[in-house]
């Protein structure tokens, strides 16, 4: 894939201030990739206080970084595109209601069986060979000499 070509999409990318497991800038380094995304449609977040974990659970999630993203998405949806929010208003979740039709997949042919000469030119599965030793592997080879 190559960032540069995506052109029809918004691009959001959050950090924590605190993080010490990404360092700082490299959320924000998507920006620069994503040339073809529109300067208006580039947000980056940095939450004040926040660590790796902290971005995505808890309160900073809850009253900083879902707010957020909640008006980011539905800034930046798509003709079509109804975003709404279910269940609670607590950053639960977001889902997208669309009205575009999707076209159904085309039918898979099925391929004809073998006709009934190849079916009888087919040798027989081998036999199964006889069960092993009744004796169990904890029994077997426990003496040591």
């Amino acid at each position: 894939m190559r960032p540069q070509d995506i052109t029809t999409s918004a691009v959001l990318t959050v950090e924590g201030e605190l993080d010490d497991i990404s360092g700082a800038g490299q959320t924000r380094a998507a920006h620069d990739l994503c040339t073809g995304i529109a300067p208006e449609n580039h947000q980056h977040l940095e939450v004040e206080g926040a660590g790796h974990y902290g971005i995505f659970s808890g309160r900073r999630w809850r009253e900083v970084v879902y707010p957020q993203v909640r008006e980011f998405i539905l800034q930046h949806a798509l003709p079509g595109v109804r975003p709404e929010i279910v269940g609670d208003d607590d950053g639960s979740m977001l889902q997208a209601q669309t009205e575009v039709a999707v076209a159904a997949p085309a039918p898979i042919e099925e391929a004809a069986p073998a006709p009934i000469e190849a079916q009888a030119a087919t040798p027989p599965a081998p036999a199964k060979s006889p069960a092993k030793s009744s004796k169990s592997r904890a029994t077997r080879g426990s003496r040591r000499t």
